[in-house]
């Protein structure tokens, strides 16, 4: 009888041991060291002489030259309930998305701490320098439809600096984010600036082949004595049409009082679709067309009568030979409403581009 007792206590003492060694392993922290890295060659048919593509391109802007895109490293660290990320990057991103930040700042890709708040439900707080809740490309060419950035990623936040409250439902149709921030793609605000930033994500994706997504901004990027609050607007969608073949549908629509306290306001509002169409596994082909309207000059200010009315195509040609490598080459074209591109000595209605990109992923 005594023998049975001792044997089974042994027994439950083993199987606890053993559920705490496995709940231990389940809780284990996680770091990760990942990178990336993009080299480009660009040829701007106008032959600028500063080698500068148009002042409102910030991704692969430098032409008739081989130069890196953007090149990072990155240190990540998840937990059960606590998460954070360091990127350290430079390259010609870099130097056109960052050139307000100061000292340091030029050269940090990202820097944030998440902890989750409730230990049932999936539901984060960040902190920190993040990606931008708004649109869907980022800095990250590799995992764009297209080679170089549209018009609207070009000219709303790549990256944002604040807070963060991101809740996904157990199933992954639903989240929602509320954002309190520094401004508009800022990681210092800017001096004589007392007001805070705001913005909201809604995303859904009803079934696995469909996302939604709804993002906001409401806030203002001058100094207190001039300000002017603004109020954007992001949708998109990305469906997948049958297995090789996808389309990405975008539309930002922004509004900017035209002075300080002033009902009047002064719209731009920028409309773009991609369709990808992936016919093996190693090989993609994509198509964009976009439009930006921007009269007032609130993002782009040309200083032309017309303001910028610019429509835009691309087509690019993507190889991936091996993973994490991705070889692509891109010819876009440009045309506004007025000669806002500079072609070598003079000024032009067009602009027409070849890019080639090789990015590597680890």
């Amino acid at each position: 009888m005594m023998k049975n007792v001792l044997s089974g206590i042994a027994v439950l003492f083993v199987t606890n041991l053993t559920a705490q060694d496995t709940t231990r392993k389940e809780n284990k922290a996680q770091v990760s060291i990942s990178g990336y890295a993009e080299a480009y060659y660009n040829y701007d048919l106008n032959k600028p002489a500063d080698h500068y593509r148009p002042g409102f391109l910030y991704s692969h802007n430098r032409s008739n030259e081989f130069n890196i895109n953007l090149a990072y490293v990155k240190a990540g660290y998840t937990a059960e309930r606590v998460r954070a990320s360091l990127a350290l990057a430079a390259g010609t991103y870099m130097n056109a998305n960052y050139a307000a930040e100061p000292g340091v700042l030029k050269n940090v890709y990202e820097a944030n701490v998440g902890f989750k708040v409730s230990q049932r439900k999936n539901l984060w707080f960040d902190i920190g320098i993040m990606p931008s809740h708004i649109g869907f490309e980022s800095a990250v060419s590799k995992d764009c439809r297209a080679l170089t950035r549209s018009l609207v990623a070009e000219n709303s936040p790549y990256y944002e600096s604040g807070a963060k409250l991101t809740y996904t439902t157990d199933n992954g149709k639903w989240l929602l984010s509320a954002l309190a921030l520094n401004g508009w793609q800022r990681i210092q605000r800017v001096s004589g600036n007392s007001l805070m930033s705001w913005g909201t994500q809604l995303q859904f994706k009803p079934t696995d082949k469909v996302l939604l997504n709804y993002s906001t901004f409401l806030g203002t990027d001058k100094p207190d004595s001039a300000r002017r609050w603004r109020y954007f607007h992001n949708v998109y969608s990305i469906v997948q049409l049958s297995d090789k073949l996808e389309a990405t549908l975008g539309f930002d629509l922004g509004q900017e009082q035209a002075s300080k306290g002033e009902s009047k306001l002064n719209t731009w509002y920028a409309p773009v679709i991609i369709l990808r169409y992936a016919p093996v596994d190693q090989w993609a082909v994509a198509v964009r067309g976009e439009y930006y309207n921007d009269e007032h000059g609130v993002i782009i200010g040309t200083g032309t009568p017309n303001g910028f009315k610019t429509t835009g195509l691309s087509t690019n040609i993507d190889y991936m030979p091996v993973n994490h490598l991705a070889l692509r080459l891109e010819g876009r074209w440009l045309s506004s409403k007025d000669r806002i591109f500079v072609k070598k000595e003079s000024w032009s209605a067009n602009n027409a581009a070849i890019t080639f990109s090789a990015a590597v992923s680890f």
